[in-house]
């Protein structure tokens, strides 16, 4: 049975300390076999907004759920109408700083690998290798029916065709590549289906809040954590289970968890150092100084 996530969470507790220094941070990532988790916060200086504030409650964007999109052809429909437009955005978003300094940091042999949240693929633009994708990738389209994958521009291409008329503008955002559109515009949007099976519902090959991480995919980063010495959380308020677990894992396990996050994190408790800025500032003066 599929249970849905957490989309909020309130802590109890009082705040806990934070920095702005990065020496700790340094001196763990200095000694290599980091592995990194990575979520939307890294994007956001991408032009990519995240999902929450500072204080890990939801924007006013709500996420689409798995069973929102399975139950439903309005939902699906409103889905990929929105998503059409999002895509756009996505697709000619550029790496910054902070995933160009992970890229220079793995290069360079300190890190063990990384685990994303993220579903943009900007840390493979940056030049990362081998990033384990624990929520997918808005670039392939997988079929529910054959379990056929194909690339998201060849489905923009038959939306497009599909839809001729489409005037859909976006007015804003999301992590997901969803965007607001006005109820009317979306209710005109066709939908097109598998091309191996005809029949077959598309699904953006993404993990949906109220959806299960495939096992081995989960496995793959509970060897990586296993294998580290340290884990670093950058730009992740750790809301969801799906990456909580594996700071829970390394906090059990004695490991560093060294967080890099604007706000608070649902993961502070476990944290051994937790630094307050910018990204993309903060990696990059990582990168000069280890």
């Amino acid at each position: 049975m599929r249970t849905r996530p957490t989309l909020t969470w309130t802590d109890p507790d009082a705040e806990l300390p934070r920095t702005t220094s990065l020496a700790e941070v340094v001196d763990v990532v200095g000694r290599g076999r980091v592995a990194v988790l990575s979520g939307a916060g890294i994007s956001t200086e991408s032009g990519i907004p995240d999902y929450r504030s500072d204080t890990g409650r939801l924007k006013r964007h709500v996420p689409m759920t798995y069973d929102d999109f399975v139950a439903s052809e309005h939902g699906r429909r409103r889905y990929w109408a929105r998503s059409h437009v999002g895509w756009r955005t996505i697709a000619r978003a550029a790496p910054n700083d902070g995933h160009r300094a992970v890229a220079t940091l793995q290069q360079r042999g300190f890190l063990t690998g990384v685990i994303t949240q993220n579903v943009d693929g900007l840390h493979q633009a940056a030049g990362a290798r081998d990033v384990i994708e624990l929520h997918g990738s808005l670039d392939r389209v997988i079929c529910l029916g054959c379990r056929t994958t194909t690339g998201r521009d060849e489905l923009d291409v038959r939306l497009h065709t599909a839809n001729p008329a489409f005037g859909g503008v976006a007015t804003r955002i999301n992590p997901d590549g969803d965007v607001e559109l006005d109820e009317q515009v979306v209710a005109g949007f066709e939908l097109v289906d598998c091309t191996d099976c005809d029949r077959g519902v598309l699904k953006p090959d993404v993990v949906f809040f109220g959806e299960n991480v495939p096992r081995p995919r989960v496995e793959q980063c509970y060897r990586l954590v296993d294998d580290s010495d340290a884990l670093l959380v950058l730009g992740s308020s750790l809301t969801v289970m799906s990456g909580l677990r594996f700071v829970r894992h390394a906090a059990k396990a004695g490991k560093p968890v060294l967080i890099i996050n604007h706000g608070r994190t649902r993961g502070d408790k476990e944290a051994t150092v937790r630094v307050d800025r910018p990204l993309g500032e903060a990696l990059t003066e990582l990168v000069s100084a280890v």
